[in-house]
C-alpha cells in the first residue's frame, strides 16, 4: 500500500510541474522582499552552486544546442535568483554583520587574512567573465543569429526539395522546419540573454562596494565596532558574498559559451574533444620533442618537463600503433573478401538470361552509397521512391534491382529498362550539388557540371561549404538524393514502359477484393488484360495517373460495347479523368490558360488524319508541319503558364493526332479536348497558332 501510495504522489508531483517551477519563480521574487534566516541562506547558495554546476556539465555533454533551448530562459532564472540571494545577503551583512556559514568560509578562506588578496581574485573572476567570456560568447551568438536567419531560406528550400523528391513525408518535413525555426529562435535568444550575465557582473560589483562602504560605516556609528573591526569585518563578508554568487555566473558564462560555440555534431564535447586532439599521432611526437629540449635546458624545472615529455611520446606511439593495427585489419579485410570471390563457385547464368524490368548499374565509387553498413541509405530510399509512384502515378513499380558494373567509370551510374540503358549519370560521392534554380545566386568555388535530371548548371562542393553555399541561394543535395531524383523522373517519363500485363493483372486483382462487378463485367467479356494494358500505357505517356482504376474501367465497361478501338476508348477515359488532368494546369484563380489553334490548322489536320496501328497521326507535308511546330513554338513562349505547365486546347477529333505531332518536339505540352476540361473551370486563352 505504500509504493502505490508514494507511486501516486510521485504522479500528482510530475503532473504539476509546470505549477512548481512558478511557485518557484515567485519564491525567487519573494526573496527580494522577505528577510530570510542565514541558515536558509547557507542552502540557497549551495543549491545555485548545484544548479550552476549541472548546468555546465549538462552543456559539455549536449550534441546540438536545441538540447538546451531553454538555456536563454533558465539564464534569465538563475541571474534574478543569484540577485535574489545577493540582496538577501546584503540585508543580513548590513544588519547582523552575520550572512551565515557559506559566506563566511568562502570570505575566510579567499582572503586567507589578507584582505587586498581577497578583493583582487574578486576582480579577477568579474573581468574574466565580464570581458573575456561574456563578450565572446555574446558576440558569437550575435553572428550564429544572422547566419542561421541568412541561412533559413536555402535549408528551407532543400526540405522543399527533399518531400518533393518523396524522401521525407509531410510530418518530417513539418519537424524539420519546426526545428529550424527553434534554432533560428535559440540564437536570437542568446544574443540577448548574455547581456543578463553581463548586468549581473556590473551589479555584483556594485554590491560588493556598498556593503563594504556602508558595512564598515553602519559597524562604527551604530554597532559601535572600531574601524579597523569593521573594516575586517565587513571586507570579509562582501568579498565572501561576491565569491558565492560570482563563481556559479562563472559556471553559467561558460556554458553560454560552450552551446554557442558547438558546431553541429552528434557526439558530445569530450568525445569531440579526445577524438579531433588525438587524431595526428605526430603532433604529439613534436610536442615531446619541444618539451624534452625545454626541459634540459639550464634554469627550467627538468622533472616537470621530462615527465611531460614522456607522457606525450607514449601517446604518440600508443595512437601510432592503433592507427597501424587499424590499417591492417583493413587489408585483411579486403583481402578475404577477394579470396571469398575467388572461391566463390562459377555463378549461374541462367539468371543472367532474365531481363529485369528496371535496375541501376553504379560504378565502383558508388558501392558504399548501397551499403548499409558504411551509412548508404540508396536502397531504402528507392523504396521510397517507389511508393511515390504508386501514390502520384498509380502504378507499381517491381523492384529494383542494383548491381555494381567494373565497366562504368569510378563514379558512374546507369538507369535500365529491361536491359537497355535510357539515363546515365555521375556522381561525386564524397561531395554535395549545389544548384541554383533562381538563377540569382553568387559564385561559389567547386566542380561545375550539370545536373542530371532536369539539365541546370550546378556546381559539386566540398561538405563543409554546405552553409556558405545555402547562404548565397543555392540548393544543396546529396549525391544519393540526386540519383534518386533521376531515377525518379526516369520512372515518371517511361511509366508506360514499366507497365506490362503481369503489373495490370496484379492491379485488376487488388481491386476485385473492393470492386469485383466492374471487372467481371469488363474482363474477359468486354476486353482482355491486354486491351487494357494498351489503355492504361496511352494514359502513361501523356503523364495521366491511373490510380482511379475505378472510373477507368466502368468507362471502358460503358464503351467498349460500341466501340473496340483502343484510341477512342482512351480518349472517353479521358473525358472521365477530365478533373485530375486538368487540376495541374489550373491556376489559384480557378482558370485555365492555354494555347489554341486557329481553324485553319485544324482544318488541316482534321482534313489529313490517317489511322495506324499505332493510333491516329497528321499526313501534312514537311513545310506545312514545319510552320505548325513554328508557331507553337511561338507562341507558348509568349504565354505566362501556371506552373510553367504549357497547355494547348484543340477539338475533341483531332486531339490524338495533334499529340502525336507534337510529342517528339514537345514532349511536356499537354494537349487537352474541350470535352476534358470541367465545366466549373474557366478556360483563358492567351494566345493562337497561325499559319
Amino acid at each position: 500500500m505504500n509504493n502505490i501510495s508514494s507511486n501516486k504522489r510521485s504522479f500528482r508531483i510530475a503532473d504539476n510541474l509546470d505549477v512548481i517551477v512558478a511557485f518557484g519563480v515567485m519564491a525567487i521574487v519573494l526573496m527580494i522582499i522577505i528577510p530570510l534566516p542565514t541558515i536558509l541562506i547557507d542552502f540557497l547558495i549551495v543549491v545555485n552552486l548545484t544548479v550552476a554546476m549541472i548546468i555546465i556539465l549538462t552543456s559539455l555533454f549536449t550534441t546540438e544546442v536545441l538540447q538546451m533551448s531553454v538555456f536563454p530562459t533558465l539564464l534569465l532564472i538563475t541571474t534574478l535568483f543569484r540577485v535574489g540571494i545577493n540582496i538577501s545577503s546584503t540585508r543580513l551583512i548590513l544588519t547582523q554583520a552575520n550572512a551565515g556559514d557559506v559566506i563566511n568560509a568562502f570570505g575566510s578562506f579567499v582572503i586567507g587574512g589578507n584582505y587586498v588578496v581577497g578583493i583582487i581574485i574578486f576582480l579577477i573572476i568579474i573581468i574574466v567573465q565580464f570581458v573575456v567570456i561574456t563578450n565572446g560568447s555574446g558576440r558569437v551568438a550575435e553572428v550564429a543569429a544572422r547566419f542561421t536567419l541568412d541561412a533559413m531560406p536555402g535549408k528551407q528550400m532543400s526540405i522543399d526539395a527533399d518531400l518533393n523528391a518523396g524522401l521525407i513525408d509531410d510530418m518530417q518535413a513539418k519537424e524539420r522546419r519546426k526545428k529550424l525555426q527553434m534554432e533560428a529562435d535559440f540564437y536570437g535568444s542568446m544574443d540577448g540573454a548574455s547581456k543578463f550575465v553581463k548586468g549581473d557582473a556590473i551589479a555584483s560589483i556594485i554590491i560588493v562596494v556598498i556593503n563594504m562602504i556602508g558595512g564598515i560605516i553602519i559597524g562604527v556609528v551604530q554597532l559601535n565596532m572600531t574601524a579597523a573591526v569593521a573594516a575586517q569585518t565587513y571586507i570579509r563578508l562582501s568579498v565572501g558574498d561576491g565569491l558565492v554568487s560570482q563563481i556559479p555566473a562563472l559556471l553559467i558564462s561558460v556554458s553560454t559559451g560552450i552551446i554557442v560555440t558547438r558546431s553541429g555534431n552528434n557526439e558530445d564535447f569530450g568525445t569531440q574533444l579526445i577524438g579531433q586532439l588525438t587524431n595526428f599521432p605526430k603532433v604529439l611526437g613534436i610536442a615531446a620533442a619541444v618539451l624534452f629540449l625545454l626541459g634540459v635546458l639550464p634554469g627550467f624545472p627538468t622533472l616537470v618537463f621530462l615527465i611531460l615529455a614522456f607522457a606525450c611520446a607514449a601517446g604518440a606511439y600508443l595512437l601510432k600503433k592503433e592507427e597501424q593495427s587499424k590499417i591492417i585489419q583493413k587489408q585483411e579485410s579486403e583481402n578475404s573478401e577477394i579470396a571469398d570471390m575467388e572461391n566463390k563457385e562459377p555463378e549461374n547464368v541462367m539468371s543472367l538470361v532474365s531481363v529485369e524490368p528496371m535496375e541501376i548499374e553504379i560504378g565502383y565509387g558508388l558501392i558504399p552509397l548501397a551499403d548499409e553498413s558504411s551509412g548508404g541509405d540508396l536502397l531504402q530510399r528507392i523504396a521510397s521512391v517507389r511508393r511515390q509512384c504508386a501514390i502520384e502515378m498509380g502504378i507499381v513499380v517491381q523492384p529494383i534491382r542494383i548491381r555494381d558494373n567494373l565497366q562504368l567509370k569510378t563514379n558512374e551510374y546507369v538507369v535500365k529498362i529491361r536491359g537497355t540503358v535510357v539515363q546515365r549519370g555521375e556522381l561525386m560521392p564524397s561531395m554535395l550539388l549545389s544548384m541554383d534554380s533562381t538563377g540569382e545566386a553568387e559564385e561559389i568555388q567547386g566542380i561545375r557540371t550539370v545536373e542530371p535530371t532536369f539539365g541546370l548548371p550546378a556546381v559539386w562542393i566540398n561538405k563543409d561549404q554546405r552553409e556558405e553555399a545555402e547562404i548565397k541561394g543555392f540548393t544543396v543535395v546529396d549525391p544519393t538524393t540526386v540519383m534518386v531524383t533521376h531515377l525518379t523522373e526516369t520512372i515518371k517519363l517511361h511509366s508506360y514502359e514499366l507497365l506490362g500485363r503481369q503489373e495490370v493483372k496484379g492491379t485488376i486483382e487488388s481491386m476485385k477484393e473492393k470492386y469485383s462487378a466492374v471487372v467481371e463485367e469488363l474482363i474477359p467479356d468486354l476486353m482482355t488484360i491486354g486491351e487494357v494494358q494498351k489503355i492504361l500505357q496511352n494514359l502513361l505517356k501523356e503523364k495521366v495517373p491511373i490510380k482511379d482504376m475505378v472510373t477507368i474501367l466502368e468507362t471502358l465497361a460503358d464503351n467498349s460495347r460500341n466501340t473496340k478501338d483502343l484510341e477512342l476508348l482512351t480518349e472517353y477515359v479521358r473525358i472521365a479523368l477530365g478533373r485530375t488532368i486538368c487540376n495541374p494546369l489550373i491556376g489559384e484563380d480557378n482558370k485555365l490558360v492555354v494555347a489554341t489553334l486557329s481553324p485553319d490548322i485544324e482544318n488541316v489536320i482534321a482534313n489529313n488524319i490517317q489511322k495506324s496501328m499505332q493510333g491516329s497521326f497528321p499526313a501534312v507535308d514537311p513545310e506545312t508541319t514545319s510552320k505548325i511546330l513554328d508557331s507553337i513554338k511561338n507562341v507558348l513562349a509568349s504565354i505566362y503558364f501556371p506552373e510553367n505547365q504549357p497547355a494547348i486546347l484543340v477539338s475533341p477529333k483531332i486531339r490524338p493526332a495533334v499529340r502525336k505531332l507534337l510529342e517528339m518536339v514537345f514532349p511536356n505540352v499537354s494537349v487537352l479536348s474541350l470535352n476534358e476540361i470541367p465545366n466549373d473551370v474557366e478556360i483563358k486563352a492567351e494566345g493562337v497558332v497561325n499559319i
